[in-house]
C-alpha cells in the first residue's frame, strides 16, 4: 500500500495500520484510509485493494466472534434453577455469596463478573442451582441463560432500574422476584420504598447484602417461586429421609416410585402416607393418590 501522492491524513492512517496491534485497530485504520484515498482514475486499483482487505478483515473478525460464542461452556440445568440479573455494582456477586457460600470476585469497579458463575443454594435438604449472570448492560451478559431460567432474581438498588431491566425482559417467561438491595436506607425511606413497590403490585423483597437482612426469607421465597412440592420417603420402621423428592403439584404416589427407580411402581405392594394429603397418619393409599407438599411416603414391595 504505497503512499505515493497521498495526503498527509492518508499517510497518518497508513501509519496507524502498520503500527496496529489488533485486527480491530487495523480495521479502523483501513476505514480511515479508504475515506482519505483519492477518488480519481489513477487511484482506482489502490482503492479496490483497500476495500478488498477491509472486506476480508471484517469477515475474519465476525468469524472470530462466532467462534468464541460457540466455545462458550454449556451450563447443565438442574431441576430448580434461578438466575440473578441486574446492572453492574448492585451487589450480584455479594448476593450469590450470601445465598450459596460461593466466592465470586467482588469489587467496587464496574463489570467485575465476565462470565456466568454457577453455585448451589442449600435449602431444607435440597440444592437449588443459582447462577449470577454478568451485568445486563455489559457485553458478557448471557441472554440465553436468562430466557431458560425457571426463576429470575432481578437485583436492583434504585427504583428506576426496575422498569429499565423489565423492558429488557419483556419476552422472558420466567417467574420474577424483584430483590431490592437497600444498601442502608433509613426506616422512613424503607417505608416509602415498600409503599411504591406494593402500589406497583410487584413480587419483591427488600434485602441488605451487608447486614444480611432478609436473606433467609429470600431463600424461602426463591423455593416457593418454583411451585414445586417436597415429598419425603421412609422405609418401614425407620425415620423419613432427610432429602425430599421434588415434584410438580398434583404428583401421585406412582410419580414418587418412578422417580426413585424406573419401573419401581410395579413392585409396590402397599403404600402408607403421612402428612397434609393423609386423612390420618399411616393411611394406606393407592398409586394414584395425589400428594401434597411435605407428605411422607412409605413403600412395601412384593
Amino acid at each position: 500500500m504505497a503512499s505515493t501522492n497521498q495526503s498527509l491524513t492518508y499517510q497518518k492512517a497508513q501509519g496507524k495500520f502498520l503500527a496496529a496491534k489488533t485486527d480491530e485497530e487495523r480495521l479502523e485504520a483501513l476505514e480511515e484510509m479508504i475515506r482519505e484515498c483519492p477518488k480519481h482514475k489513477s487511484s482506482e486499483n489502490m482503492l479496490a485493494n483497500l476495500k478488498t482487505r477491509h472486506k476480508k478483515l471484517k469477515a475474519q473478525l465476525i468469524n472470530q466472534k462466532k467462534s468464541k460464542k460457540s466455545r462458550k461452556i454449556g451450563i447443565k440445568k438442574e431441576e430448580m434453577q434461578a438466575v440473578i440479573v441486574g446492572e453492574t455494582n448492585t451487589g450480584k456477586s455479594s448476593l450469590l455469596n450470601l445465598l450459596t457460600n460461593a466466592s465470586p470476585e467482588i469489587a467496587s469497579y464496574n463489570f467485575t463478573t465476565k462470565h456466568p458463575i454457577v453455585a448451589m443454594m442449600p435449602f431444607l435438604g435440597m440444592n437449588i442451582q443459582l447462577i449470577e449472570n454478568p451485568a445486563i448492560e455489559s457485553e458478557y451478559y448471557d441472554k440465553g441463560l436468562t430466557h431458560s431460567a425457571d426463576v429470575l432474581l432481578i437485583l436492583v438498588d434504585k427504583l428506576e432500574q426496575i422498569k429499565k431491566i423489565e423492558d429488557e425482559l419483556v419476552h422472558v417467561q420466567s417467574k420474577k422476584i424483584i430483590v431490592f438491595n437497600d444498601k442502608g436506607l433509613t426506616g422512613d425511606e424503607k417505608r416509602k420504598l415498600e409503599s411504591t413497590l406494593k402500589s406497583n403490585r410487584l413480587n419483591y423483597l427488600l434485602i441488605n447484602t451487608k447486614t444480611k437482612e432478609n436473606i433467609k426469607e429470600l431463600k424461602e421465597k426463591i423455593f416457593q417461586s418454583f411451585g414445586k412440592i417436597r415429598v419425603y420417603t421412609k422405609e418401614p420402621g425407620k425415620v423419613k429421609s432427610e432429602t425430599p423428592i421434588i415434584l410438580e403439584p398434583g404428583a401421585t404416589v406412582k410419580n414418587v416410585a418412578e422417580k426413585i427407580l424406573h419401573g419401581f411402581s410395579s413392585k409396590v405392594k402397599e403404600t402408607k402416607i403421612w402428612g397434609p394429603s393423609s386423612k390420618f397418619p399411616g393411611q394406606i393409599v393407592g398409586l394414584n393418590h395425589a400428594l401434597k407438599d411435605l407428605d411422607v411416603v412409605e413403600f412395601k414391595t412384593r
